[in-house]
């Protein structure tokens, strides 16, 4: 049986409740997936849990769900925080989708020395974690904030918020080694450029408390990829991957 599509929906979710979709959401439910009045669909807002409903039509372009029950409570994303330094626009699409569904709850582009894309379209950051949120069931859509200088980051970091950063010259060659030491609790994950941290900006990180380098392997990744690869270190250790059954 075919999965319901799932939306993401800015308004408070209830029992009873009718909620009017967005045109693009309209569009999409209707002339891209194909439903009809009746089918059913599920909701989701970050706060409410996910709700099951059914499409009620009003119009040709007007489209409504009418909510029938709470399928699954509001979970809280892990305190995980992703950031990053910017990179070429395709490529920073699929960052914001890959740690969506990784679990992080917050995406913060820094711009590093070496970063080359500068310029960040915050809100289609937004619109790729919406979608990734809708696809891989998660209950919450990250948060994205404007791009910081990565010495503002550095300034403003909370010292009790654990940060990981890639690091080819990380002292200790294991990064599961590494990460064990780290105490768990809120955390932050940081990837460098294309072309490495400055060596001034790997001193900062080094001197910084409550900061771990981790190694990536031995092989030279792209930051797209090396961000997948911490993320999956990071949960596999950390975060909510340890016990984790299933659903």
């Amino acid at each position: 049986m075919t999965k319901p599509p799932r939306l993401f929906i800015d308004a408070p979710l209830a029992t009873e409740g009718t909620i009017t979709l967005a045109a693009e959401q309209a569009h999409y439910l209707t002339n891209v997936m194909r439903r009809q009045e009746g089918d059913p669909v599920m909701l989701f807002n970050g706060r409410d849990g996910e709700w099951l409903g059914t499409i009620r039509r009003r119009g040709r372009k007007v489209v409504e769900v009418a909510l029938a029950r709470q399928e699954r409570d509001q979970a809280s994303p892990p305190d995980i925080h992703y950031c990053f330094a910017p990179i070429k626009r395709a490529r920073l699409d699929f960052i914001a989708q890959k740690a969506t569904e990784m679990g992080a709850s917050r995406l913060q582009p820094v711009l590093t020395r070496h970063t080359v894309a500068e310029r960040v379209n915050v809100e289609r950051l937004t619109a790729n974690a919406i979608e990734a949120a809708e696809q891989c069931g998660v209950l919450w859509v990250p948060q994205v904030a404007e791009p910081i200088t990565f010495e503002r980051f550095l300034a403003d970091r909370d010292p009790t918020r654990a940060l990981v950063f890639c690091d080819e010259a990380a002292a200790v060659a294991d990064p599961i080694a590494a990460l064990a030491r780290v105490p768990f609790g809120p955390l932050a994950v940081l990837i460098g450029p294309e072309g490495g941290f400055a060596d001034e900006e790997r001193t900062a990180l080094l001197a910084a408390p409550n900061v771990t380098a981790i190694s990536l392997g031995p092989r030279i990744m792209r930051a797209d990829t090396a961000g997948i690869a911490a993320m999956a270190l990071v949960q596999a250790v950390l975060g909510d991957w340890r016990g984790h059954q299933g659903r």
